[in-house]
């Protein structure tokens, strides 16, 4: 077993496509329209869909914001150099919304940058 996809609910698709892609660096790896259904699938990640986590990104056409509960917490990033990847992140025009440092009660360095939507990403320093 592996875990395929995280599936993340999007008012504005565009803003998230560029936000995952060219802030975080992903791709987009697929994107489907259902007319029927009113919905767009779009699939962004870091490599193919054969060997790696992709996050789905779903558009309902007819919504345009949700209410982003207290039960769901965050997707997780290692970065090689957290500081600089911050910095690329805000001149990419991204919210850091936690400056890199330790993280409370330990020593792991994390960041957190938030989505279009509101969803929190965090970055944790694997490298270095």
């Amino acid at each position: 077993m592996r875990l395929l996809h995280t599936m993340l609910r999007v008012g504005d698709l565009e803003a998230s496509i560029r936000f995952y892609c060219d802030v975080l660096g992903m791709k987009l790896l697929r994107r489907d329209d259902f007319p029927d259904g009113r919905f767009t699938l779009a699939f962004v990640g870091y490599g193919d869909e054969s060997n790696h986590t992709a996050i789905e990104l779903t558009y309902n056409w007819d919504t345009s914001a949700y209410t982003l509960g207290d039960a769901y917490g965050h997707i997780a990033i290692g970065v090689d150099d957290i500081y600089a990847t911050c910095d690329a992140i805000t001149a990419k025009g991204g919210k850091v919304i936690r400056a890199p440092g330790a993280m409370k009660h330990g020593t792991t360095v994390i960041a957190f940058v938030e989505d279009p939507t509101g969803y929190k990403v965090e970055l944790i320093q694997v490298g270095k």
